[in-house]
């Protein structure tokens, strides 16, 4: 039970993380209710007093501006294309935050002005175009306006990796600017902002509060709201979990009556002698019970220290291994939430002592006389 609660408790960490990490807790942008997922957006003009209004709230750690657009990448004197969802970050946008994302290079530097001319891709992207750092692409941005694409040479600064398809698939990142230049959007022009939380858990509340304080045709979304898909398989998750510590404890209610059991009747002799020098049903089910008790006890720390002894190995090896296309991630996870192990522990041990009463009704059923004559 206790490496089950911790490889999902894991589990569900590290992808949440993984997503919220890339796009914060909240995106505030223009109104789009019928706009997809991974879709560049309407852009939108900066509001100093949108701004302060969002950071003033108790709950909200960052603000970061940003901007998407499609664009074609082609790698110089090749004639691989891949088309990817560009996210134009700024010059204050906290890459700490996508460290461990980053596989190969640097992140992009900004220039003190005009916009930097490199990008990140995706090691999916990569792949597909057969590039590595320090090689330059052409970048085209298709204009909305059916004129010919605008196109300008980038060089790769690095390749990063999130192992959540949704996104390695079909983003890179770049300078915010050349967005901006090669889209025909104004200076102040932007996609929307991504805001990061103190408590991720408040993200509903909080989104709905600052929804208020919006201009017209502004929106605030959690990323809960935009991408359903994982979030609700990874809810699914808490259910496979509750059935696996069901299947557990009902295994283990079996094996601990059938223990009790089997010690009753090889002291049959003994619970008839007993009886027959006066000692009561009770007095007798309160031995067995005790002798259950111990052996119970015996079994719950044997548990605690294999279950933790299990979950620090694999935190410090990763020897059990993942489908990374599949689950996100190359080995398993395990975060220990201690009021979940002494849970177990102590639920354990109040189901297990109750259970046990069952068998030990058995002893009231025994006549001495029979059962001093058992063999």
């Amino acid at each position: 039970m206790i490496a089950t609660l911790a490889m999902v408790n894991g589990f569900q960490e590290v992808v949440s993380q993984k997503v919220f990490s890339f796009w914060g807790h909240i995106r505030v942008q223009h109104f789009e209710p019928s706009k997809v997922a991974i879709a560049e957006e309407l852009p939108i003009r900066k509001n100093d007093t949108v701004i302060n209004s969002i950071r003033s709230h108790p709950e909200v750690e960052t603000v970061q501006a940003f901007g998407t657009r499609y664009a074609i990448l082609k790698l110089k004197n090749n004639e691989n294309i891949e088309g990817v969802l560009i996210k134009g970050v700024e010059k204050d946008f906290e890459f700490s935050r996508l460290n461990s994302f980053l596989k190969e290079g640097r992140w992009i530097k900004h220039n003190d002005s005009g916009y930097s001319n490199e990008i990140v891709v995706s090691s999916y992207t990569a792949e597909q175009l057969q590039v590595k750092p320090n090689d330059t692409l052409i970048v085209f941005f298709i204009q909305s306006d059916g004129s010919a694409p605008r196109a300008r040479p980038l060089i790769v600064s690095g390749i990063f990796k999130t192992s959540i398809e949704e996104y390695d698939k079909a983003y890179a990142i770049a300078d915010l600017n050349l967005l901006r230049r090669l889209n025909g959007w104004e200076e102040d022009d932007i996609g929307g902002y991504e805001i990061f939380l103190s408590d991720y858990k408040n993200m509903d509340s909080v989104s709905l509060e600052l929804f208020e304080d919006l201009p017209l045709q502004w929106d605030s979304r959690t990323i809960r709201d935009i991408y359903p898909n994982i979030f609700d398989w990874l809810n699914i998750q808490d259910l496979n979990k509750a059935v696996v510590i069901i299947i557990m404890i009902i295994v283990a209610i079996i094996n601990l009556v059938t223990c009790l059991i089997i010690l009753v009747l090889e002291r049959t002799r003994m619970i008839g002698l007993l009886k027959a020098i006066g000692a009561g049903n009770w007095m007798v089910q309160k031995i067995f019970l005790y002798q259950a008790t111990l052996i119970t006890t015996g079994g719950i720390l044997i548990g605690l220290v294999l279950g933790l002894g299990l979950c620090w190995i694999q935190d410090m090896t990763g020897f059990i291994r993942m489908n990374e296309d599949a689950y996100y991630m190359a080995s398993a996870p395990v975060k220990i939430i201690w009021w979940q192990v002494g849970a177990v522990a102590g639920g354990t041990l109040v189901v297990c002592f109750l259970t046990l009463i069952i068998p030990t009704l058995i002893i009231r059923m025994i006549s001495p006389v029979k059962a001093m004559r058992f063999r």
